[in-house]
């Protein structure tokens, strides 16, 4: 008896009909010929004006001292530190998208990878803001660098803090420079059609003397998957490292074998949902539903869905050993987290990261644009509270009941989270009105091996 082949998904990457000319017209006008629209104007004014209370809530508590904060003792990890986990892990899509499944050869990054690299830029950026502020003395930054010195001040390489520095800034370094590398053919592409003088130089330094010309592209096609295979591992990595931070520590609900995986997977099931939060209003403003189709937001689905159920093994894994292991401590943090003071949190996050990801299973649900929209915004709650109960939620009471204590957070920690926030739609504004939201050069590539095809 035959087999019956599996069904095929015919959905194109790229919408037809398109041509090189279209492509790069489309792409480009949104930079070079499109009028700034007044939705743009205020969603930057809006955002701008987060920034600004953020830049004033960090004067403020450079002036003042942490002691703004709602941090106190025992929780000395509080919001500074949830908001770093979360930024951090919005920032994985971006190399996964890039780096990963250009490795693998999927022609479905191609659309969104662009955008994913600089959401990526910007989310890390946001991160990196929050360690800094939380140590005090932000001045004395450098003494974490293994810089050479006469007062052996060499930093210790057992704390977590320092792993962070590395992990982060070798991850910022390593996406900028891919973004960047990517971005080359495109800006050359800005220089040769603008016609503002000013426009023609920036872009023309930026582009570093890109012509097209056959070396150019063997060279660029070589160093583009190098730092493609470099990036790689830094998915992986980089997570793993902020896991290990909560790993070292004898925190119950920290010390566990398992962390370096949850982060990993956690951050990947956050950073798409961010990215398909942000792109389906994107898609929908400067009308790139052809070049962003449906197949681009069911396949982000599906790795929703994918590393959905990824983390609700390990929701029940943590349940399941803390109640294995015989031991008292970790045993009472699962019943505080279902039912202590917190308990609303842990069934949020149970709601935004388990339950509303299921809905992906239905194929008709995968492809309404208003469910991928409210799930992924959900799954950004989810992730948050799911930072907030691993900081605050295993500090608040650990091992000393004379030691509890409730965390309240003030009006400050609110402000910088929400400053942050601000900022990172203020780079995004401006990297929407500046630069190519799509990689004009790998779509026209698409253009040309389906016009071959046919």
């Amino acid at each position: 008896m035959a087999e019956v082949p599996a069904p095929v998904d015919e959905t194109p990457v790229l919408e037809p009909g398109h041509t090189y000319a279209s492509v790069t017209d489309q792409i480009s006008s949104i930079v070079l010929t499109r009028k700034t629209s007044r939705g743009w104007v205020l969603g930057f004014a809006l955002s701008f004006t987060l920034m600004m209370a953020l830049l004033y809530a960090t004067a403020y508590l450079l002036a003042r001292g942490i002691g703004i904060w709602g941090t106190n003792i025992p929780v000395g990890w509080a919001f500074p530190i949830v908001n770093f986990v979360w930024w951090i892990g919005i920032g994985h899509a971006g190399t996964l998208i890039s780096a990963v499944l250009l490795l693998l050869h999927q022609e479905w990054r191609t659309s969104i990878n662009r955008f994913a690299e600089a959401m990526t830029l910007f989310a890390v950026s946001c991160a990196g803001l929050f360690p800094l502020l939380h140590m005090g003395r932000p001045w004395v930054f450098y003494w974490m660098l293994p810089y050479p010195n006469t007062m052996d001040l060499w930093p210790n390489f057992r704390s977590p803090l320092v792993w962070d520095v590395f992990a982060v800034m070798t991850y910022f370094t390593v996406s900028l420079l891919f973004w960047y590398m990517g971005l080359i053919p495109d800006l050359a592409t800005l220089r040769d059609r603008t016609h503002n003088r000013f426009g023609q130089i920036v872009y023309g330094i930026m582009a570093l003397g890109w012509r097209g010309s056959a070396k150019h592209w063997q060279r660029y096609e070589v160093a583009y998957l190098l730092m493609a295979a470099l990036a790689t591992p830094l998915v992986v990595s980089v997570h793993s490292i902020v896991g290990m931070d909560f790993a070292a520590a004898i925190v119950p609900g920290w010390h566990t074998t398992f962390s370096s995986p949850f982060f990993v997977a956690g951050a990947i099931f956050s950073g798409f949902a961010m990215v398909m939060t942000l792109m389906i209003p994107l898609r929908s403003i400067y009308s790139l539903q052809d070049f962003v189709t449906l197949r681009h937001l069911e396949n982000m689905a599906k790795v929703i869905l994918a590393t959905g159920c990824m983390m609700f093994y390990g929701y029940a894994a943590e349940i399941f050993f803390e109640y294995y292991s015989g031991n008292e401590f970790e045993r009472y943090l699962a019943i505080n987290r279902l039912l202590g003071p917190y308990g609303w949190s842990y069934w949020g996050l149970i709601a935004c990261n388990v339950l509303a990801p299921q809905l992906f299973w239905s194929r008709k649900l995968r492809r309404s644009i208003p469910v991928l929209f409210v799930v992924s915004l959900l799954v950004n709650v989810g992730m948050w509270l799911e930072r907030f109960i691993i900081v605050v939620v295993s500090l608040h009471r650990d091992f000393l009941p004379s030691a509890w204590r409730m965390y309240y957070p003030t009006v400050w920690d609110y402000t910088h989270f929400i400053g942050s926030i601000g900022l990172f739609f203020t780079l995004l504004f401006l990297f929407v009105r500046l630069l190519p939201v799509i990689s004009i050069f790998e779509l026209r590539t698409l253009v040309h091996e389906s016009s071959e095809e046919t």
